[in-house]
């Protein structure tokens, strides 16, 4: 079984996904609801014996498949895990499984196409981490927006229209440049093998134009000041299972593909422009952060956060030490967990009140005790709180900073009195002062449902922010060779 545990991995999910589209119509809402719920507990639990099995001492890619899939042009179905790709492919599974259970409570039509798009869009997205072909791994990137095109079109909001073509638009155009350079590296090398891209010798001009390529595709998926203007339109129209996975993971794809393909193909380009890189990432750290807190709309708000923190997590990148290197990456894993808390708790707030705007809270505390408490520890650990997951990645990202420069450090601390203001203010609006309406007054606390969801995002929070080793047992070692990789020239 551990020949094939990658695959099993991707196309678990997708093969229930498909399955569950086909029979849905013959099966009452509530069978769909539960059938849902176990094909994404098994996507899950089959993701778990990457994390048993998974060897620590190991940097190289482990369980790698490879198989000839396009022989007249080089192309494979090769797949391969590192200690990079694990937390994140467990991340997919967990939060998906996590979006289908909690699904029922806001969704009222077509549930079962809605959970089957989940299922398709986990498994593409857990090949999107795992493929060593350039080619293959194209296919995965492309594929994954259907089902999110799909699910923002047809389940979101008012102007979900819009906020869709616009994020298909800027995903697809920066997408283009990146296979243009996959082209260029197959003609180079007469392979499309990432590990092949990685050995090729490259002229500065040369990696500059790969490493621009690669960022118009990447820096639109993170996304990266001035490209992130699609997020919170999507955010706001998307449905609340859209919005966690938009947030924990989908960006996220962006910061993983830096690692996996810009910055060891062209490290060379990577110093070139590395000055330019810092400066937009502290541009959304500090002005997005500005921007989140003028926001009425706690989804916005949420969505504007995001884009701050992901500044953060490109910037650990980009410092090129092993201290913001680490941080960045943690930071990536810990936003997963702290957005998609945020995100349902504003969907069980809206499920309730049908409103997203903060005007229209106030007291909700006094009504919902148990849902304030983790609104709270959320709020906190989004604004980098010791002892939750949220502190743990600024502080080493700021410390790689300190290494590199005591200006940028000290910009990037700024996020911490930002995210504070924009995370307790939004706290103080909703959740304390006195009941602002009768609606408020009669609100009902969290169901059992969404007590699970809330408890299992607080423990991982927590569990990270007390023994960050939980990550970084598992990356230590890629991401050693990964630096040095990186930090190799090519010229």
């Amino acid at each position: 079984m551990m020949s094939f545990i990658l695959s099993i991995a991707i196309w678990t999910p997708i093969c229930l996904g498909i399955l569950l589209l086909i029979i849905q119509k013959k099966l009452s809402t509530n069978v769909v609801y539960k059938l849902g719920n176990i094909f994404g507990f098994i996507a899950f639990l089959i993701t778990i014996p990457l994390y048993i099995f998974f060897d620590t001492t190991y940097s190289g890619f482990q369980f790698q498949e490879i198989s000839p899939w396009i022989s007249h042009f080089s192309i494979q179905y090769h797949l391969g895990l590192d200690g990079i790709s694990l937390p994140l492919v467990m991340l997919t599974s967990f939060i998906t499984w996590l979006v289908i259970f909690i699904s029922s409570n806001s969704i009222n039509r077509s549930l079962g196409s809605y959970i089957a798009s989940f299922l398709i869009l986990s498994g593409l997205m857990i090949g999107v981490f795992l493929a060593l072909d350039a080619i293959l791994y194209y296919v995965f990137w492309e594929a994954m927006l259907i089902p999110m095109f799909l699910l923002i079109g047809v389940w979101g909001g008012p102007n979900r229209v819009y906020a869709t073509i616009k994020f298909f638009l800027y995903t697809v155009l920066g997408s283009l440049l990146m296979l243009v350079a996959f082209i260029y590296l197959f003609n180079q090398t007469g392979s499309f093998s990432i590990v092949d891209f990685y050995t090729k010798q490259l002229s500065l001009n040369t990696q500059v134009f790969l490493f621009i390529a690669f960022f118009m595709a990447f820096a639109v998926k993170i996304p990266m000041w001035p490209m992130h203007t699609w997020l919170p339109d999507a955010h706001v129209e998307a449905p609340t299972g859209g919005s966690v996975i938009l947030a924990a993971i989908m960006l996220k794809l962006g910061a993983y593909s830096f690692i996996r393909f810009a910055m060891p193909i062209a490290p060379d380009g990577l110093l070139l422009l590395k000055p330019y890189l810092i400066a937009i990432s502290l541009i959304a750290i500090v002005y997005i952060a500005l921007v989140a807190i003028v926001q009425t709309d706690m989804k916005k708000l949420i969505a504007y956060s995001s884009i701050s923190h992901m500044g953060f997590v490109t910037l650990g990148l980009f410092m090129l030490n092993p201290l913001g290197f680490e941080g960045g990456y943690i930071q990536m894993i810990s936003h997963g967990f702290i957005s998609a808390a945020l995100f349902f708790s504003i969907g069980v707030l809206y499920d309730r009140m049908h409103t997203r705007e903060i005007k229209d809270y106030g007291g909700v505390i006094n009504s919902m005790p148990l849902f304030g408490s983790f609104f709270v520890l959320f709020a906190m650990a989004n604004s980098g709180l010791p002892g939750t997951s949220g502190f743990v990645g600024e502080f080493l990202v700021i410390l790689g900073a300190m290494q590199e420069n005591f200006w940028i450090a000290f910009l990037a601390a700024l996020t911490l009195i930002f995210g504070a203001t924009y995370s307790l203010w939004l706290v103080k609006r909703t959740i304390f002062g006195v009941v602002k309406n009768k609606k408020i007054a009669g609100l009902v606390d969290l169901n059992a449902k969404e007590f699970f969801v809330m408890s299992a995002l607080a423990v991982l929070t927590l569990t990270i922010g007390i023994y960050p080793a939980l990550i970084t047992d598992i990356t230590n070692q890629s991401s050693i060779v990964m630096l040095e990789l990186i930090q190799q020239s090519k010229i």
